[in-house]
């Protein structure tokens, strides 16, 4: 099979396969173009885009949802409101603190073994929230305070780190302010929503005239859209089922290993 066809199918699987899940899909597309050898600045801009598969799945998963509360916002209901509230307080320090470190955070992109130490510095955090969280108290989005709310904004700020994982800050500052396990994980889908459109509008504003490139064409990108959109609707089905039975335990385990490894690999190679 032709290697660059490989490459985008590969991408758009790490992406749809890590972006939901709390082991980093930054980290993961990072350490793949240090293992498959491939220029990861000419497909940095493709795996911007594909990530809005992603964000497709969401949508096309919790569409009932989203209507829901819609409607509720016409009808003025105080629950639909606090949602949406919700939303955009935890969405703002991702705003502020994005704008104000995005040179550094850029810089940390070309940092494999930044990658590979905070796996494992967030595999062994998971570990010690599971063990230690046990009030869960709020079991809706719309149920979680503001304050608790702006903890769990900022708490997301430090997947900034690449290899930190979004969706594994939110989850794992959710439950710390004693949301309740699915709620936590929702919480994270939903609000990856307006958190990847605005990382993504950034990028596009500086970078938009590298869209495309000799290597990277419109026909790529259509595809890694569509590979990430599939997988990112049977994982985000599979996980919200897998962490009410069994906990994010399996992810830590699972994060630490891979950056030992990681780590292994880069000081051999």
């Amino acid at each position: 099979m032709d290697f660059h066809f490989l490459t985008v199918i590969l991408l758009g699987i790490v992406e749809g396969l890590t972006e939901f899940l709390p082991v980093s899909s930054t980290g993961h597309l990072i350490l793949a173009s240090e293992l498959l050898g491939y220029d990861a600045s000419v497909w940095a801009m493709f795996n911007v885009v594909i990530q809005l598969g992603a964000i497709l799945a969401v949508v096309v998963l919790y569409w009932r949802t989203f209507w829901a509360v819609g409607m509720g916002l016409l009808r003025r209901e105080p629950v639909s409101w606090r949602f949406l509230r919700n939303l955009v307080v935890a969405f703002i320090p991702a705003v502020v603190i994005g704008l104000a470190l995005h040179d550094y955070i850029e810089m940390l992109l070309g940092a494999p073994h930044v990658v590979a130490w905070a796996l494992i510095a967030g595999g062994v955090a998971i570990l010690i929230i599971e063990r230690l969280v046990r009030e869960q108290r709020f079991h809706g989005i719309a149920d979680i305070p503001l304050v608790r709310v702006i903890g769990i904004g900022f708490i997301q700020c430090i997947a900034m780190i690449p290899g930190v994982s979004r969706s594994g800050a939110t989850i794992m500052g959710a439950l710390s302010l004693g949301v309740e396990r699915r709620t936590a994980a929702e919480f994270s889908f939903f609000l990856a929503i307006p958190t990847m459109l605005g990382a993504t509008a950034l990028e596009l504003l500086k970078k938009g005239d590298q869209l495309t490139s000799a290597t990277v064409g419109w026909g790529d990108i259509a595809l890694g859209f569509a590979v990430s959109f599939v997988v990112a609707i049977v994982v985000i089905k599979a996980f919200v089922g897998l962490v009410s039975r069994h906990g994010f335990a399996p992810f830590a385990w699972y994060r630490i290993v891979a950056g030992t490894a990681a780590l292994i690999w880069l000081a051999v190679r």
